[in-house]
């Protein structure tokens, strides 16, 4: 198999340069200066182990794609961003089996609408894109656990050779036949990517009360909607002591992706399809969800205006959601 990666910052880089690095065919879509860094000096792959200096081949877009037989695309932009990208992509490789490498719920029913063969990928894998060129996976022995399965449900041989790739490249990757189980899931812990992005970690009160608050209503929803996530004790027990954040006293912390965004200024954030996620279902299934619409909110406030990470006070925060 060929991986056609689209989107290649912290988890689409740690996921290409982990396949790449253990030999197999890889090709990366990048755009301008990150494009740039990427052709002249390869991927960087900051890991517990070494810097690792990839080869990796780049491209900007679908123009200078030339499909193969074998190619895997692996979606790995934010959600946000889903829409244009599967636009772009579907004319020329609409055919290829598609994985969604990302957050929330949403991606799968995107990207069927345009694909036959969509696969769901429940994305633990804590990785940081700040610079261009380069990408930080600071877990070991595994860098990540990226349950695998076909969308809406079911698992089939590609995604078991997808699985069998992954586990070669430094990943647990099990083929579940109810992928959405385990994205629902990631859902819930997601929803503290607002928190740490407008406050920082939610590490003490009152950011831990407002992490639980939403959490809450999180679970309250699910429930309510009838929608399975597996327990915490599930996924605690499969990632065991496989993946431990290994850093080197001095560097940098890595934040979560909606930090990110808010730290590279992006313009957009992740949290209508986190926060907001719950907020839809809410308002479906008659369940108040205020906290997490106050974090949707002013999380999409603040990468709109530009905001830098952190920028909010914790008190403010927890009286803005009403958690104080």
């Amino acid at each position: 198999m060929r991986y056609l990666i689209i989107g290649a910052g912290a988890v689409g880089g740690a996921i290409g340069g982990r396949l790449f690095e253990s030999g197999h065919d890889v090709v990366l879509v990048a755009r301008g200066a990150h494009a740039a860094a990427l052709r002249e000096h390869g991927l960087r792959l900051h890991t517990p182990e070494a810097v690792l200096k990839l080869p990796v081949p780049v491209i900007e877009g679908p123009d200078a794609y030339r499909p193969r037989p074998d190619d895997v695309l692996v979606l790995a932009v934010k959600t946000q961003d889903s829409v244009a990208a599967l636009d772009a992509w579907a004319p020329v490789a609409g055919g290829a089996p598609l994985v969604c490498a990302q957050n929330g719920v949403a991606n799968e029913r995107l990207a069927l609408r345009r694909f036959p063969h969509v696969y769901g990928m429940c994305v633990w894998l804590p990785s940081q894109f700040l610079r261009a060129g380069e990408v930080t996976a600071p877990c070991a022995p595994l860098t990540g656990m990226l349950h695998l399965g076909r969308y809406p449900g079911g698992a089939d041989d590609t995604a078991r050779q997808i699985s069998a790739d992954l586990t070669a490249s430094r990943f647990l990757s099990p083929v579940v036949p109810d992928v959405m189980r385990w994205k629902y899931a990631k859902l819930l812990a997601n929803l503290a990517n607002a928190v740490e992005a407008l406050s920082g970690p939610p590490a003490a009160p009152p950011l831990t009360e407002v992490v639980a608050a939403a959490h809450a209503e999180g679970v309250a929803v699910l429930d309510a909607a009838g929608l399975a996530y597996a327990s915490e004790e599930e996924q605690a027990r499969l990632r065991g002591d496989r993946m431990r954040i290994q850093q080197a006293d001095g560097e940098e912390r890595v934040a979560g992706s909606s930090w990110q965004s808010l730290r590279r200024g992006t313009g957009s954030i992740e949290a209508d399809y986190l926060n907001g996620e719950i907020v839809l279902l809410g308002r479906r299934f008659g369940v108040p969800v205020p906290v997490n619409e106050a974090l949707q909110r002013l999380a999409v406030e603040s990468a709109r205006a530009g905001r830098p990470p952190g920028s909010l006070p914790p008190a403010e925060l927890a009286a803005r959601t009403g958690v104080a």
